[in-house]
């Protein structure tokens, strides 16, 4: 690899006082607003040569992208900086805005989701451009908002409006330096139902709505649970849950209105408006009453699964066998990322990055130091790879 020697001792230092300052930037969700964080990236990347543009769409949800280099290929690195709310302090054994090293490990708010990866992207910007820059090509990163949402106005605005159309998309995820090629598409569907309401004392005289919901719920149960079960593809299912129902306004009175909302995750090989269309199918043939029932996608993606022999899996699975001595292992993931925007993109997406998902999104989030030093080792050499990194004549 061309370039300086890198010592390992001050480069876990280094990452560690970048995660701290990162910690230190609230951007908890709600409100998600990720001003302050999107003003301290833009000015270390803008110092080291990167050409910065901040955009946004929805106020307090701003989104950096940084450019090195021009022309083909473009590889985009991708991490959130927003992060759930950090809870119950008392659940907290130090401050949650705060990152502490203890034991191996730095402690903190987002230190596995998402911000030990934006940490390690941040270094990896700046010692990209202290290496001369790439040779072919450009790298560009990204440090956006509403992820934690699965909202429209972070990686979506940024893809939706051309601000990057990258050949290769490198998502931050607390993979365990795993990479992850494959990832289910996800559907949000609410079903609302209505009625009539009546005093509770005379039932009859009104039209409950929560029992047509009931009814319908039964009916999405019998009708799309068993076609689900037959749908696998490996370690992936093609699942539903219904994570969400309201209805009535008080126990003596017929309820006039009932809703409910279902979390569809589908194989990489189904499409989001057939699945759409699916529940549809089932809701409207529940045999309730023409207009009582409908159905409203929140929100819908395809998924990916990304060629075990592209260009990037390979550069990227070379350095981290360098790096560990084992074969690259390919994860699974439960969740959805921000990769989804780019599902039917036609490029290479793969999610990498430090930390342990169970560890996101719970009190004393942590992440291993030695895996942010991981980290960034393996993601620079597979740059180096791909763009020959300072080899300009």
């Amino acid at each position: 690899m061309s370039g300086r020697t890198i010592d390992e001792a001050a480069l876990a230092d280094e990452l560690v006082a970048i995660l701290g300052h990162l910690i230190a930037l609230p951007s908890t969700v709600p409100p998600g607003d990720t001003r302050e964080i999107a003003a301290f990236v833009s000015g270390r990347l803008r110092s080291a040569g990167y050409a910065t543009e901040t955009a946004s769409r929805a106020e307090g949800l701003d989104n950096v992208v940084a450019t090195l280099g021009t022309g083909e290929p473009w590889i985009v690195f991708n991490v959130h900086a927003d992060t759930v709310d950090a809870g119950s302090r008392a659940d907290w054994r130090t401050d949650p805005f705060e990152g502490v090293r203890d034991d191996g490990r730095v402690i903190g708010l987002g230190a596995a989701n998402c911000k030990g990866g934006m940490a390690v992207h941040l270094w990896l910007a700046e010692e990209i451009a202290r290496r001369g820059g790439p040779s072919r090509g450009r790298v560009s990163f990204t440090f956006v908002a509403d992820e934690e949402t699965m909202g429209p106005d972070g990686a979506r605005f940024l893809r939706d409006t051309g601000l990057v159309a990258p050949d290769v998309l490198v998502v931050a995820a607390p993979t365990a330096n795993r990479m992850v090629v494959t990832e289910r598409g996800v559907l949000w569907v609410r079903i609302t139902a209505t009625g009539r309401s009546a005093h509770a004392g005379d039932p009859d005289a009104g039209d409950n709505a929560i029992m047509r919901m009931a009814r319908v719920i039964r009916a999405l149960e019998d009708g799309l649970g068993p076609r689900l079960a037959g749908r696998r593809e490996g370690a992936l299912a093609s699942t539903m849950n219904l994570g969400l129902i309201r209805g009535g306004n008080n126990t003596n009175v017929v309820p006039a209105g009932c809703l409910a909302e279902v979390d569809r995750r589908l194989l990489p090989g189904e499409d989001v408006d057939a699945a759409f269309a699916e529940i549809t199918e089932i809701v409207e043939g529940a045999g309730e009453p023409e207009g009582t029932v409908r159905t409203e996608r929140l929100l819908g993606t395809n998924g990916y699964s990304a060629r075990a022999d592209g260009a990037a899996v390979a550069a990227l699975g070379a350095a981290i066998e360098g790096r560990t001595g084992t074969t690259a292992e390919l994860a699974h993931t439960i969740g959805a990322s921000d990769g989804r925007y780019f599902a039917d993109d036609g490029i290479e997406i793969i999610g990498f990055g430090p930390g342990d998902d169970a560890e996101g999104h719970a009190a004393n989030e942590s992440v291993p130091v030695a895996a942010l030093v991981d980290a960034a080792r393996i993601q620079l050499q597979a740059v180096d790879a791909l763009l020959e990194l300072g080899r300009s004549s």
